[in-house]
């Protein structure tokens, strides 16, 4: 999804995702849905992010003994060392990204709704992100990626949705 700010991509990637109801119309979605939209969104401050990490693949779908066995996976993918296991409030926004995306690609969705998460994290984790998002693409994953990086869209996408007010 491409299109100015305040054309209505995030609102729809809500929809899609089922976190947000739409006004009028229906959405039909066929299999496991994981999405990072609002950075944090779903994290509780408090809690560690391995508690975090735990909630989320859950929600997700996954199995307890499934978690245990992808929590070092996400551990090690999101590299947050000792910060794993502190609570995510002492996070910064690139750090709870890197959790964020650690979890719903780990997760074995269908589909997976990325809206502008790229533009946060640095260069290493950017092209780390990339490559994770192109082997789920391969596997038959379906992405939903919204960003104003038209490189981005350009190297994950083959169809693109332009949106002006709310409308294709």
């Amino acid at each position: 999804l491409i299109g100015e700010n305040g054309a209505g991509k995030s609102t729809l990637l809500k929809i899609v995702a089922g976190t947000t109801a739409p006004t009028s119309g229906t959405v039909a979605r066929r299999g496991v849905v994981a999405s990072i939209l609002e950075l944090g969104m779903g994290f509780h401050p408090e809690f560690t992010g391995r508690e975090n990490a735990r909630m989320n693949a859950a929600l997700l779908g996954l199995s307890g003994p499934e978690i245990k066995k992808r929590l070092p996976e996400i551990r090690d993918f999101a590299e947050l060392g000792d910060f794993f296991d502190r609570p995510v409030r002492t996070y910064s926004s690139g750090m709870a990204l890197r959790l964020a995306f650690a979890v719903a690609t780990h997760a074995d969705a269908d589909v997976l709704i990325v809206d502008e998460a790229l533009a946060v994290g640095d260069g290493y984790f950017q092209k780390k992100s990339i490559d994770r998002i192109t082997d789920f693409q391969k596997r038959g994953g379906t992405l939903l990626f919204c960003s104003h990086a038209l490189y981005y869209i350009a190297l994950l996408c083959d169809e693109a949705i332009w949106l002006k007010n709310g409308s294709v």
